[in-house]
């Protein structure tokens, strides 16, 4: 197994258990596995993690409505989205970094 596979599984397992429990420093640890994931984007899949990063942060909350199961699938997503906006973070810097040492 990668290393980026490992941190994929440990952002997405750390937003889950936040999204239904409160640890001391889970924002934290979610923004610094997802800095770190969003080093692993290969240069092609950039544009389509940055559309993810935008369209999660826009919906995640849309599915709220729904009774019963639409506050837990809501929370996970806004977790979720938190961890891929940290990742989009570092894809943005690590292109400007691309561009700047080209």
């Amino acid at each position: 197994m990668s290393a980026s596979n490992i941190v994929r599984i440990l952002g997405l397992l750390a937003a889950v258990i936040a999204a239904f429990t409160a640890y001391p420093y889970a924002a934290t640890i979610i923004a610094i596995l997802g800095l770190v994931g969003g080093y692993y984007v290969g240069a092609g899949d950039r544009t389509s993690f940055l559309v993810l990063a935008v369209a999660l942060a826009a919906v995640h909350g849309a599915i709220d409505g729904i009774p019963g199961v639409g506050m837990y699938v809501g929370s996970i997503l806004g977790q979720v989205s938190n961890l891929v906006s940290a990742g989009a973070v570092t894809v943005i810097v690590v292109h400007i970094y691309e561009e700047l040492t080209a």
